[in-house]
């Protein structure tokens, strides 16, 4: 038993969990338009109001008129208010005095994140349009102190995308347009927890050294892991009545096969682990799911349009992750796989734009998004999110004949997320119990230039 139990707790306590933002749907960032954001997403594939449009359907590129460059910045400020009611050790097994873990409760691991885009589409006037978009996709960003009650689960949590996203379009007729992208996406990876030195080292040497649970002899583990990787993207506009234009657009899985590093920080307390913590090359495959969207844009007059939108996300692709040590391993296990059993998500938009005047346009809208994490079982700190719903605000002013721009504001209502991490299923981290009240609010601003 305590052999079984050594060897578990030296698994190493953080897994390479994908990129996901805290309430995110999964871990993909759909802010990526703020014209966009001003209508919840609603204008989806079927309108292109600027350049920033392309990311959501190439087509929608044959909509602008000449060239346009547009730059976008979002500040994501999430809440992640973080009770855990029962955290028990894998040391129960041995004395039920080391069952009891204790730490700071009550922590916050929200951390505000800031999202930028570019955006570059040129209208050749002739039915082809081009276009070049840079966005972050996918993102992570949660932080725990590394003594709170839940360290053995998750400390820090930092994933970062780059994607460059060429892309051509074609008007085919009157009424249908067609476009393309190819996207080149960089991510990179930082995990962290704390691991049960104390528990591990009183196990291996039968109370010889180690105090179960103490923090002065926890672990500290970090992976660093990059890649680069390509997919696709297109999509369709048709002009099904005149005041009626639908959007269809679909983006194709991605997998990043990452490799980097594991670092490991081993107090001089718990010395005989470091051979079993030792640093060394990791690697470990994401596959970032495909995504399809159907939209509707419905002008009721010169003034005000309707907005729709439903979109689908292939989370069920992510079944489970492997993490593979190209060292000595740890503890002698050279790979170890979590099961995540995610779910395919759906999200549902409605929005409406107001031409006020000229120069200045009004945006509103609400969403509906569904989490893809099943149950509480699969839920961890490191992705506390749930259902949320959307409302948004947004405005955009035309300064001149070439420069506009664009600010949006969303608050999202989260609803509280509950933890339930058996220590069955996790042998070297024990049990954490608890719910997270959430919430998010963005602030975001665009300025456009056309030519």
């Amino acid at each position: 038993m305590k052999k079984q139990l050594f060897r578990s707790l030296i698994l190493l306590g953080i897994l390479l969990l994908p990129a996901t933002s805290v309430f995110a749907s999964g871990f993909a960032i759909i802010e990526q338009s703020v014209s966009g954001l001003g209508t919840a997403f609603s204008t989806g594939s079927a309108t292109a109001e600027d350049a920033s449009g392309m990311y959501f359907n190439p087509a929608t590129m044959t909509q602008i008129k000449g060239q346009q460059i547009v730059s976008g910045l979002h500040v994501i400020i999430p809440s992640a208010d973080l009770t855990v009611t029962e955290a028990t050790s894998p040391g129960i097994v041995i004395n039920p005095a080391f069952g009891s873990i204790s730490g700071d409760n009550g922590v916050n691991g929200g951390v505000t994140g800031i999202v930028p885009n570019l955006y570059y589409v040129n209208n050749l006037g002739t039915g082809l349009a081009f276009g070049l978009g840079i966005n972050a996709p996918f993102g992570l960003a949660t932080e725990y102190n590394k003594t709170w009650i839940g360290r053995y689960h998750a400390v820090e949590s930092d994933v970062m995308s780059l994607n460059i996203n060429p892309a051509i379009a074609f008007k085919v007729t009157d009424k249908l347009s067609v476009g393309a992208g190819f996207n080149i996406m960089y991510m990179d990876v930082t995990l962290s927890s704390m691991v049960n030195g104390g528990l591990a080292a009183f196990s291996a040497t039968s109370g010889a050294i180690g105090t179960p649970n103490a923090t002065s002899d926890d672990i500290f583990v970090e992976n660093k892991a990059d890649s680069w990787a390509y997919g696709t993207n297109f999509g369709l506009t048709y002009q099904l009545f005149e005041s009626t234009r639908l959007g269809l657009a679909y983006r194709s899985k991605i997998t990043q096969n990452l490799e980097g590093t594991t670092r490991t920080d081993v107090p001089t307390s718990v010395s005989i682990l470091a051979a079993a913590f030792s640093d060394q090359n990791v690697n470990g495959r994401i596959d970032l799911p495909a995504s399809a969207s159907l939209s509707i844009n419905q002008r009721v007059n010169d003034k005000l349009v309707l907005l729709g939108d439903v979109s689908w996300t292939d989370w069920s692709s992510f079944q489970d992750l492997t993490l593979n040590f190209e060292g000595a391993g740890l503890g002698g296990n050279t790979s170890t796989t979590t099961v995540e059993n995610w779910n395919d998500s759906w999200r549902y938009s409605i929005g409406a734009t107001y031409q006020y005047n000229d120069a200045l346009r009004l945006r509103c809208g609400v969403a509906y998004d569904q989490t893809p994490i099943p149950d509480s079982a699969h839920r961890t700190p490191r992705i506390p999110g749930e259902d949320r719903t959307w409302v948004t605000l947004g405005t955009g002013y035309k300064f001149s004949d070439r420069f506009s721009g664009d600010f949006a504001y969303a608050h999202l209502f989260v609803d509280d997320s509950k933890l339930d991490l058996s220590l069955a299923d996790n042998p070297s981290a024990g049990s954490l119990v608890g719910s997270s009240e959430n919430s998010v609010d963005i602030a975001s601003v665009q300025l456009t230039y056309s030519f």
